[in-house]
């Protein structure tokens, strides 16, 4: 399985892609930010986020696109933006088809650290060994865009056949109807 994880942020949007399957040592396939300037007219900067997320759509060709869950925030400036990008993400996504998963920020540090109260450099720390590489991400936008990569890689063959079991449910239940 290969997927393509989003971190969304109109300033920094992490990106990551991983591939392999749940128990079994996973691979980075890429990693990068995709930036925009912040004096920038939000349009401007969400045209250049999908210009950015279409090339790694290209160029990694995912099988899924992890993105993170927009959670309220104090700032709401900050959630908007957030919101936005997200969008961005889940729209080019959707467009070509490819199936988009959102996993809450929380869930991803439980799957990647063990505790979904782990801080940046705990998820950066566990990425890093994970996938073998010789130092963490950076910036941290970039390692969350991987952590949400393998969340969704080790989270997705659950979350399939509970799916699968509501709609065996609910075709059964409309027969007996």
């Amino acid at each position: 399985m290969r997927v393509l994880g989003v971190d969304p942020g109109l300033t920094r949007c992490g990106v990551g892609v991983v591939e392999g399957v749940a128990g079994r040592p996973l691979t980075m396939v890429g990693v990068g930010v995709v930036r925009t300037p912040a004096d920038a007219e939000l349009g401007h900067r969400l045209v250049a986020i999908e210009q950015g997320i279409e090339q790694w759509l290209d160029e990694h060709r995912p099988e899924f696109v992890a993105v993170e869950r927009v959670f309220s925030q104090h700032n709401l400036r900050t959630v908007m933006g957030t919101a936005q990008a997200s969008a961005v993400a889940m729209l080019c996504a959707s467009r070509r088809g490819i199936p988009v998963a959102l996993h809450t920020p929380s869930e991803v540090k439980a799957a990647v650290t063990g505790s979904g109260r782990a801080d940046k450099a705990q998820v950066g720390a566990m990425v890093t060994r994970l996938l073998r590489l010789d130092a963490p991400p950076k910036p941290a936008d970039a390692a969350d865009a991987l952590a949400l990569a393998i969340c969704h890689i080790w989270r997705a063959p659950a979350q399939n056949r509970l799916q699968q079991a509501v709609a065996a449910h609910r075709t059964l239940k409309g027969r007996t109807a």
